[in-house]
C-alpha cells in the first residue's frame, strides 16, 4: 500500500472521490445545476441550491456506484486539480521560455505563447491523471456516509456530507 492510501490523506482522497461521484450523479439528474465541492478527512461540503433529499439520494447512489466499481466517477472534468495542473504547467513553460539570456525577446515571446498554450491543452488530460493517481481514490469499499447536514446562511446553501472511513 502507498502512503497516500492511509491516514488523513487517504481519507481526503476517498472523500474527494465520493464528492466527484456525487456531483456527477447530481448533474445527471439536474443538468445545468451549479455546484462547488470541497473535501476534507471528515467528509465533504457541497455548495449549491439543492434540496437535501436530492443530495442524500445522490450521495447514496454515488457511493453504491463507486463500490460497484464505477471508478470513472472519481474523476471530474471541472475539478480544481485540473486548474492547478494547468497553472503549474504554465509556470514551468513560462519559466523555461523566459530563461536564458542569449535569445531575443521575440524568440522568448514565441516560446512563451507556445509553452503556455501547450500547458492549457495538456491541463485537462494530465489533471485527470493527477486526480486518478493522487487526489482521489475510487476504492471506497470501507467508506460509509454518517449523515448529510443542510446549512444555510443567507442565499448560500451548504450540504455537509459526513463520512466514516470504516476499518480497513
Amino acid at each position: 500500500m502507498r502512503i497516500l492510501d492511509h491516514g488523513p490523506v487517504g481519507a481526503i482522497r476517498r472523500n474527494h472521490a465520493l464528492e466527484h461521484a456525487t456531483i456527477h450523479v447530481l448533474t445527471e439528474r439536474s443538468p445545468g445545476v451549479r455546484l462547488v465541492g470541497r473535501s476534507d478527512w471528515g467528509g465533504f461540503n457541497l455548495y449549491g441550491s439543492l434540496e437535501t433529499a436530492l443530495v442524500e439520494e445522490a450521495v447514496a447512489v454515488a457511493l453504491a456506484r463507486l463500490k460497484g466499481g464505477d471508478n470513472t466517477l472519481a474523476v471530474h472534468p471541472q475539478c480544481g486539480t485540473n486548474l492547478a495542473t494547468g497553472a503549474i504547467l504554465a509556470w514551468l513553460a513560462s519559466s523555461a521560455a523566459l530563461s536564458g539570456r542569449w535569445r531575443s525577446r521575440l524568440a522568448k515571446s514565441l516560446q512563451l505563447v507556445a509553452g503556455v498554450g501547450a500547458a492549457f491543452v495538456l491541463a485537462r488530460p494530465l489533471g485527470a491523471r493527477v486526480q486518478r493517481d493522487v487526489t482521489t481514490d475510487g476504492d471506497v469499499s470501507q467508506l460509509e456516509v454518517s449523515r448529510v447536514l443542510r446549512l444555510q446562511r443567507g442565499a448560500v446553501i451548504l450540504h455537509r456530507v459526513v463520512t466514516n472511513q470504516g476499518h480497513a
